[in-house]
């Protein structure tokens, strides 16, 4: 693998977790209400009986609903996304990625991961995904020819399409975390439509500022930064929580996506960390401040400080862990099979080296 693919692999981790922890929730929900119908009323004698008393179709739908839209996510928006962002002897490999990992991600939740709970928010998806790809693009090294050979987007229509179906998959991805379709659902909805269109224009602003025009690659990354820092708060911030965080993760994350990346000169080449990473702190942390309905948030007497310690000790723990268990992961594998293809492999392109078979046959 090359540092572009690992830091790929991590992020394509999120969204078919998700996908199967959405299902398992709606098959839970169904399973629940089946065994309250085959009781009938015996389970309301019993005060301890944590049986479902309906099953709500309108709800259900809305968690099936959920679902797709996260699978839309993988399968083909996050595929379409960093494919057309790698080079063209690569997109394969990065699309053979994508549908292998919600394959096997989906059989090992079902054998293993079931009864578990899990919480698609900043903390366990972006903040860990993020770190993970900063631990592998350095043990891995940099691209040959990084950073004085830089290879633009083979194909920026590929990854605006996937942008615009990230967009839209969100939706099922903070709205459907609610298992309901009721306030909260709309709520999570509407701030996350909101912090991703700020932190589109933002990012549009920035580039043009220091650029001089505004580029289609910088708003689609923008786009997802605010959608990543919005996920961890979509469930509590109002309207202007969403346009702070929004705003905030535009700024944030460009700076790290490129004055940060140049100075400390990791080849963070799909901006793993400076989006996803960077985007799930700034969220995580957030949500403590603007979850207050003071501030237009849902919790009453929210106490901020409190939960800014609780926000970023969680952060800084899952950091920590992300970076060891990375570490960890990363040795092994690199003792079983290395971590690097060979340089020969590297520049025939691992669509021909690992898969002998090409993305365009133009």
């Amino acid at each position: 693998m090359t540092s572009s693919s690992l830091s790929a692999f991590a992020r394509a981790l999120i969204f078919p977790t998700s996908f199967v922890a959405l299902l398992s929730a709606g098959i839970v929900s169904a399973t629940h209400a089946s065994a309250q119908e085959s009781l009938g009323d015996a389970s309301a004698l019993d005060p301890n009986s944590v049986v479902a008393t309906t099953l709500d179709s309108g709800d259900t739908a809305w968690v099936l609903a959920s679902t797709a839209l996260v699978l839309f996510m993988t399968l083909p928006g996050l595929a379409l996304f960093y494919g057309g962002l790698v080079r063209s002897r690569n997109v394969l490999s990065l699309l053979m990625q994508c549908l292998t990992l919600t394959a096997l991600l989906s059989v090992l939740w079902v054998m293993f991961g079931y009864s578990l709970a899990f919480d698609a928010g900043g903390i366990v998806v972006h903040i860990t995904a993020g770190v993970s790809a900063l631990v592998a693009c350095i043990m891995v090294g940099s691209r040959s020819g990084y950073p004085t050979q830089l290879v633009p987007p083979h194909n920026m229509t590929m990854t605006f399409t996937g942008t615009a179906m990230l967009w839209v998959g969100w939706f099922g991805f903070n709205a459907g975390s609610a298992l309901a379709a009721n306030g909260t659902a709309a709520s999570a909805l509407l701030v996350t439509h909101l912090s991703a269109s700020v932190a589109t224009l933002v990012w549009i602003a920035l580039e043009w500022k220091k650029l001089g025009r505004p580029g289609v690659l910088g708003a689609a990354t923008g786009s997802i930064a605010g959608l990543a820092a919005i996920t961890p708060a979509s469930g509590y911030v109002g309207p202007l929580g969403a346009i702070v965080i929004g705003t905030v993760s535009a700024l944030v994350c460009y700076f790290f996506a490129t004055t940060v990346k140049r100075h400390f000169r990791y080849d963070d080449s799909l901006d793993v960390f400076g989006v996803h990473g960077v985007g799930g702190i700034i969220g995580t942390i957030l949500v403590a401040v603007f979850a207050s309905t003071t501030l237009g948030g849902s919790v009453a007497e929210h106490d901020i400080v409190k939960s800014l310690n609780a926000q970023c000790s969680a952060a800084a723990i899952t950091t920590l862990y992300s970076i060891v268990a990375t570490m960890a992961i990363l040795k092994a594998v690199d003792l079983m099979t290395g971590l690097r293809v060979t340089g020969v492999a590297e520049q025939q392109g691992l669509d021909l080296s690992e898969h002998e078979e090409r993305g365009y046959t133009i």
